[in-house]
């Protein structure tokens, strides 16, 4: 398992480190181009624009990998997509970025937690997803929109507490916090987090057999 682990990883890296430079770009854009104050009242719209999209195609994905290598048990994908997707795009769009705000202690700062303020927009995105990865095992070009969809809903989360100035020092904290903020989580939730449970469920039939 950790072999597996270790492969899709490997798979999946190159386009997750492509994922995070777009948001870089992007931020370096709006940012030297004078457009904060522009975005900045919008930003929120465009928040909850991306992170239910970021939602359902963290949910297909994690969902079509448990599919792939698991027992394919249908409560069990549902589970698993949801907790997922939900959980980790709250951790990757929300919460990281959050923190982010706190050290830099950006004017405009709020957590934002997508299916506590929009659950009818976050839920059903996710359920969506969870269809889909169910019917559909792929999981490559889903994981890379996934990566960009994150970057961009992390990025904006920033932007809505930023205001319309920011410094030097603080554009490269928020460029730290953007790459953990999509790294880590994304890969977690699409790859590892599944095949923990495909894991557990090989572990089960081993040990009846």
């Amino acid at each position: 398992m950790i072999k597996l682990i270790a492969k899709e990883l490997k798979r999946h890296s190159p386009f997750t480190a492509f994922g995070a430079l777009t948001g870089i770009i992007i931020m370096v854009v709006i940012v030297f181009g004078n457009l904060l104050p522009k975005i900045s009242p919008v930003s929120q719209n465009i928040f909850y624009l991306l992170h239910p999209t970021h939602v359902l195609l963290s949910a297909l994905v994690t969902t079509a990998i448990y599919m792939k290598y698991g027992k394919r048990k249908i409560w069990l994908a549902i589970l698993i997509g949801y907790t997922g997707s939900i959980g980790i795009a709250t951790l990757s769009d929300s919460i990281i970025p959050y923190l982010g705000e706190v050290l830099l202690d950006l004017p405009n700062r709020g957590i934002h937690i997508g299916f506590i303020e929009k659950p009818l927009l976050t839920n059903p995105a996710a359920m969506l997803g969870i269809f889909i990865g169910y019917q559909k095992w792929i999981t490559k070009f889903p994981h890379y929109g996934h990566v960009l969809i994150s970057t961009w809903a992390s990025l904006f989360h920033v932007i809505m507490a930023i205001g319309e100035t920011v410094s030097w020092i603080q554009i490269i904290v928020i460029f730290i916090f953007l790459f953990f903020a999509v790294w880590i989580p994304c890969c977690t939730s699409d790859i590892v987090y599944p095949l923990l449970f495909a894991r557990k469920e090989q572990e089960i039939v081993s040990t009846k057999s």
